[in-house]
């Protein structure tokens, strides 16, 4: 029941601070936030085989618990740091540098302790490794799509 509630909350709040970013900012800054949303799904895929982490109730659930992350604070999380750091590249760093750290150890003991999921062949370490090489990944992304429209 605490799950459910968790899950729900993690897919609805973060939209509520949709409402303090420009709708232009939110429109520039969404095909980066799908695409970003895009690798986190397929690292949520390969955790089926690979048995990364576990989720109670099976593979609903599982699906239900990733889509809820994905779709609320990743996807949201996404657009908001864009919009405060884009155009600086060593700020945007940083700043997903503290995230990814606050995710991958507090949050994370957090979530496994509330029994949301439970790592099993997957660490802490790989939880924010992964989060910097999407951010790495996810910038230049939103470079070229800048670049490709102020050549327009």
């Amino acid at each position: 029941m605490l799950a459910t509630i968790i899950r729900i909350g993690l897919l609805l709040i973060p939209w509520l601070t949709v409402f303090f970013i420009p709708k232009n900012v939110f429109k520039k800054y969404s095909p980066v936030a799908i695409f970003a949303s895009l690798l986190v799904a397929i690292n949520c895929m390969f955790s089926v085989p690979f048995k990364w982490w576990t989720v109670k109730g099976g593979l609903i659930n599982k699906v239900i618990n990733d889509l809820s992350f994905i779709l609320g604070p990743f996807f949201i999380g996404t657009i908001w740091i864009f919009r405060l750091t884009f155009g600086k590249f060593w700020l945007y760093l940083l700043t997903n540098t503290l995230m990814d750290l606050f995710l991958a150890y507090p949050i994370n003991w957090i979530m496994q302790k509330l029994k949301v999921y439970k790592l099993v062949n997957y660490k802490s370490k790989h939880v924010f490794f992964i989060a910097i090489f999407f951010a790495l990944v996810i910038y230049p992304y939103q470079l070229f799509i800048t670049r490709t429209k102020s050549s327009k």
